[in-house]
């Protein structure tokens, strides 16, 4: 028996299983172990054609809602708007016949830089004297060695992801100046061209703010802002309406609440994605369509992590 025909025993309700991915990387980082590299990323796509029903978003949101979801299905995102995500990804899943929507950070489109990739980038030129990060509460961080700069890294984004946006990149600067090399090279995001050649590819663009802020941590008027021109910027450049959003972090009743569901649906969000573990259910809140990443790099175990978050109802709740 195959792994598709026994779906309905793997999955005895039908769920939509929404994985999530940031980048593929043309080689492994052990700075970045969740992302996969090209061939981790084409063996996983392969299984999920072979396995599994992988759907567009639009697709298996009127599904869901209709009552005639498939077993098996799936549907592939990312986030952020790595330019990786154009040159690796796109060739990937067009090869395997996939479709996957991408929620774009709209302000560091076009030569910016996300703050984790100057943090890494940072850890990685400060060589084994380590780091002094009084002023952030971390003391003296120890960047010796791959595992050691890992931890110092997870440390320093813990420190600064939450902080307003302004507040962070004041964080940034003073990081940069500790280290005393300056971050080179090219952007890593997007141009506007490679957000435009996804669309014309026939994958799906969704909004994902403008700074990749906590919209939690906003006043009203900022996180209305931080939504709303992200979608419009997209829409201006695709000149088609932008129907999806995905909350920055994405954790519920963390990183977002009641305010930022109710902003998705008041500004025409089709559907709103979080990050919870487990697949939606018909009769799941459109606005909290909880999203999950099966991180082994092992097929045998790819498919097992799947296969277990697919059967549970994710319960997104404040």
């Amino acid at each position: 028996m195959t792994i598709r025909a026994g779906w309905p025993l793997i999955q005895p309700q039908p769920r939509l299983s929404i994985l999530i991915y940031h980048r593929v990387l043309s080689e492994a980082d052990p700075m970045r172990p969740d992302d996969p590299d090209v061939e981790t990323f084409d063996r996983q796509m392969r299984l999920l054609a072979r396995y599994t029903r992988v759907m567009a978003l639009d697709e298996a949101i009127e599904r869901l809602e209709r009552g005639d979801l498939p077993r098996g299905a799936t549907a592939i995102t990312f986030d952020d708007g790595y330019a990786d995500n154009y040159s690796n990804a796109l060739p990937i899943l067009q090869r395997h016949g996939l479709s996957a929507t991408f929620f774009v950070a709209t302000g560091f489109l076009n030569g910016g830089r996300m703050f984790n990739d100057t943090i890494i980038e940072a850890v990685n030129r400060a060589g084994d004297g380590g780091i002094h990060l009084g002023e952030l509460g971390l003391g003296h961080v120890p960047t010796s060695g791959t595992a050691t700069r890992y931890y110092a890294m997870e440390r320093i984004t813990q420190a600064v992801k939450h902080l307003p946006a302004q507040a962070r990149q004041q964080a940034l600067e003073l990081l940069l100046e500790r280290v005393g090399v300056p971050v080179e090279g090219g952007s890593p995001m997007m141009t506007d061209a490679q957000v435009r050649g996804l669309h014309e590819a026939g994958m799906l663009i969704g909004a994902h703010t403008v700074s990749h802020t906590i919209l939690r941590r906003l006043d009203d008027a900022t996180a209305l802002r931080e939504i709303s021109d992200s979608r419009d910027y997209l829409s201006g450049l695709l000149r088609q309406p932008v129907r999806f959003f995905a909350y920055p972090n994405g954790r519920p009743g963390q990183d977002y609440g009641p305010r930022e569901t109710r902003l998705a649906r008041a500004l025409g969000f089709r559907a709103a994605l979080c990050i919870a573990r487990g697949g939606a259910a018909p009769g799941s809140d459109l606005y909290q369509l909880p999203r999950y990443t099966p991180h082994s790099p092992s097929p045998v175990k790819f498919l097992a992590q799947l296969m277990r978050c697919s059967r549970e109802e994710a319960q997104a709740v404040f």
